[in-house]
């Protein structure tokens, strides 16, 4: 076994990611303080070909230093939209028949681990707050609220770990979908 070189692992340039069809789910983060967190963000919409990240509320915007640290230049693949005001953009999302599902723990979640996606079915994931979470109205205006089901003593991931185990575990699902049809 040996690790493997950069030229090993045949990327897609800047160009052809944007070419390339992307996974039919879109990552929404509101009134996230860390352009860290931001920055994981879209390092992950990049990892699992994401269709685009929609920045909301107090969320920093590319370009910035802070967020480029951990986004290592995935601002420039991953197609993103700021939108001052999240309840908005979430009509719009289920006008083009999105499935909006906030990841929150809240009561008769629906837990990860029984999350099925559909094939053809849009997805729109909400991730809020570090401290505060998603947003209650936003909660409200969900269709469903995904949890992330955990058995340690904290109550919380933090959301670059959440964003991440989210978009593997769709596209993972998806993946074993299409491998079945």
């Amino acid at each position: 076994m040996r690790k493997l070189q950069m030229e090993d692992l045949n990327r897609l340039s800047v160009e052809d990611f944007k070419e390339t069809e992307k996974n039919n789910f879109c990552i929404i983060l509101d009134d996230v303080r860390s352009m860290n967190n931001v920055g994981s963000a879209f390092r992950t919409a990049d990892a699992f070909l994401t269709d685009k990240i929609y920045l909301c509320g107090i969320t920093a915007t590319p370009p910035h230093r802070e967020i480029e640290k951990t986004a290592l230049g995935s601002t420039d693949s991953v197609a993103w939209e700021y939108h001052e005001n999240i309840m908005e953009l979430i009509e719009q999302l289920k006008v083009q028949n999105y499935i909006v599902l906030a990841v929150e723990q809240v009561e008769n979640s629906l837990k990860l681990n029984d999350f099925q996606p559909k094939t053809n079915q849009k997805y729109a994931f909400v991730f809020g707050n570090e401290v505060f979470g998603v947003n209650e109205k936003v909660v409200e205006m969900a269709d469903n609220c995904l949890e992330i089901p955990q058995f340690g003593t904290k109550h919380s991931l933090n959301i670059s770990v959440t964003v991440g185990i989210i978009c593997w575990d769709f596209v993972s699902k998806l993946l074993s979908t299409k491998n079945l049809n």
